[in-house]
């Protein structure tokens, strides 16, 4: 049987496309929960942010990593479904790409060359790029699990979904606690902290979701 006919019979399998849904659901309430009682159980929400919520970088930096979370998501609730088309979902992760390059654009604009090189390094780079991965461990540990349930084409690449999308949740959580607001900081270690985290998912894709 070839692989293209294989797929198109367990995308027609209807236990596993009703399972499949609710599994992701629970794996995205539960994993958000468990991240959300970590970072309040440890670092906690910075104690400024009921007046840091009003300035325009933090209300950046919480949009920017929200939507990353939203379109990788959405990335995983389809990635799971053979035959789905993955092309609106991985455009739509464009979304946050402009965002943040039209984020930095502005702050190169508007901030001195003499200040770039603080607000690229911040105060916390270092924990940012440990605790976002940290962070990200429940909700990838649930993902995978649900996407057992499912048959993806690429087992690595929805690894990789699962974990981009368990990084901007836990970017999105960490971005309540970080100081460092600015958009130079967010694009340098905000994005290391998801590039280490979407890698692990990949690789533990390929190893747990094969079929």
């Amino acid at each position: 049987m070839k692989t293209d006919d294989l797929i198109s019979l367990l995308a027609e399998d209807a236990p596993v496309r009703s399972r499949l849904g609710p599994m992701l659901a629970l794996a995205l309430v539960g994993g958000l929960a468990l991240s959300a009682v970590l970072l309040l159980a440890t670092v906690g929400i910075r104690h400024d942010m009921a007046a840091a919520i009003e300035t325009a970088r933090v209300v950046f930096k919480i949009v920017v990593t929200l939507a990353l979370a939203v379109t990788a998501c959405g990335m995983v609730f389809r990635i799971g479904r053979p035959g789905a088309p993955m092309r609106p979902s991985a455009l739509s992760l464009l979304i946050p790409f402009a965002l943040l390059i039209a984020g930095v654009a502005t702050e190169l604009i508007t901030v001195p060359e003499s200040n770039w090189r603080a607000a690229l390094m911040g105060r916390n780079a270092a924990f940012c790029v440990f605790f976002i991965p940290v962070l990200s461990l429940a909700p990838l540990a649930a993902f995978l699990s649900a996407l057992r349930y499912s048959a993806p084409a690429s087992p690595a690449l929805a690894g990789g979904a699962a974990g981009l999308a368990s990084a901007g949740l836990a970017a999105a959580l960490y971005a309540w606690h970080c100081p460092d607001d600015s958009p130079l900081f967010l694009m340098t270690w905000y994005t290391a902290a998801v590039a280490v985290v979407t890698i692990a998912g990949s690789v533990a894709g390929s190893r747990l979701l094969r079929w």
